[in-house]
């Protein structure tokens, strides 16, 4: 199985201790085992899966996308709060999320005033494509 990980994903392990990796680790194996074993979410946050596991003795979600058979997206890990809430706003940041296909370009530093939402290409590390999409503007 192929695993991907976010910007946001790495940087939410990096904060994480030795124990807590090798707990993240055996949660990450366990998804790539069996893909259909989060639950999925339904509305905004539709076409992810979230996996509940314990980090620390505590409960920590692990959100990911299925992009295909042999390919899994790891977007997020922490604790409950807030996390709903952080993750809705991943894609809202054009955090690299594959299955959406659209960027806001003021996300990446490039203002908004007549700019539209444009279809991505994706590559293994994400999203690009958007840059040369709209070279001509």
């Amino acid at each position: 199985m192929r695993i991907l990980v976010t910007p946001t994903f790495e940087r939410a392990v990096k904060k994480l201790h030795r124990q807590q990796k090798a707990e993240l680790d055996a949660a990450v194996k366990a998804v790539a085992n069996d893909a259909e074993i989060g639950e999925a979410k339904v509305g905004d946050l539709a076409g992810i899966r979230v996996f509940k596991f314990r980090l620390a003795n505590q409960l920590c979600l692990l959100s990911y996308r299925v992009i295909d058979e042999g390919t899994i997206k790891l977007l997020t890990v922490g604790p409950h709060e807030n996390f709903y809430r952080d993750l809705k706003r991943l894609d809202h940041r054009g955090d690299a999320w594959p299955l959406t296909g659209r960027v806001r370009p003021s996300c990446r530093g490039i203002p908004v005033a007549g700019w539209a939402l444009a279809p991505l290409a994706t590559t293994p590390t994400g999203v690009a494509g958007w840059r040369s999409a709209h070279a001509s503007v």
